[in-house]
């Protein structure tokens, strides 16, 4: 099942056996092709520079290059630091705010031409891809991933399907916004080791619980490596995990996203 709110990625195998992705990120633009039975990339990704400014069509014109190295020429898929809705732009973390208020898909078939395309958030991408192949796969009820970095990204996902574009990390608890106190930044901010950390971050993940109620968080961003130093120091309810896809999720999610036609 697809629609404009929402995507079900169950029948995705009926759907083709490989797909193509791209993660657009504020340092790179990494791209390949996915195996949609595995999960796993086939053959290695490519990654170029993100473009300094990152405007629209300089990052368009990189992700160009990147289908162009594979040369692929069937739908792509492609991630934004972003939220996205009705096929516009409506924020840019980590890339020029000339991004705000884009056409993204009329954007992107100047530099990849007439082809099916999916833009989308990339933390849903993210979500998405942990919650089939990922640490939530083996799981039925609310998975909610959080990647922690220079802010917090969310994403919601029940039974396979998405709720696009949740930006919890905008969300108020006591007071201040969740990022701004439980972020892997502030950590590094404010020097702060991690059980101190854990504490700000167990703060956060109870506020989430008690609106949602998941069944898992899956803690994503890079300080997800070191998962053994800060998960065992949580207080919150819901059992947290590591994301187990790391720099290959938001490429696998957005393949996932462009087979099955989400379009935000």
């Amino acid at each position: 099942m697809s629609s404009e709110s929402g995507v079900s990625t169950e029948s995705l195998p009926e759907l083709a056996q490989q797909g193509f992705g791209i993660d657009v990120g504020g340092s790179g633009i990494k791209g390949g092709i996915v195996d949609l039975v595995t999960g796993e990339l086939v053959g290695e990704r490519f990654k170029v520079l993100t473009p300094q400014p990152a405007t629209p069509e300089a990052v368009a014109g990189g992700i160009r290059e990147v289908v162009e190295h594979f040369d692929w020429k069937g739908p792509v898929g492609v991630t934004l630091p972003a939220v996205i809705t009705g096929g516009v732009a409506r924020t840019a973390a980590n890339i020029d705010k000339g991004w705000i208020g884009t056409d993204v898909y009329q954007l992107l078939a100047g530099q990849l031409g007439d082809r099916q395309l999916s833009v989308l958030n990339d933390a849903d991408a993210a979500g998405m891809a942990e919650d089939r192949y990922g640490a939530g796969k083996d799981y039925k009820g609310v998975v909610m991933l959080l990647t922690f970095g220079t802010g917090i990204g969310s994403a919601i996902m029940f039974g396979g399907t998405l709720i696009p574009n949740t930006e919890l990390g905008h969300m108020e608890v006591d007071g201040k916004e969740a990022e701004h106190q439980a972020s892997s930044k502030v950590k590094e901010d404010k020097d702060m080791s991690y059980t101190k950390w854990a504490g700000e971050v167990s703060k956060v993940l109870s506020a989430y619980e008690a609106l949602f109620w998941p069944e898992v968080f899956i803690a994503g961003g890079g300080i997800s490596r070191k998962s053994h130093k800060w998960i065992p120091h949580l207080t919150n309810k819901t059992p947290v995990v590591p994301a187990s896809l790391l720099n290959t999720a938001g490429i696998v999610g957005a393949a996932m996203a462009v087979e099955a036609g989400l379009r935000p």
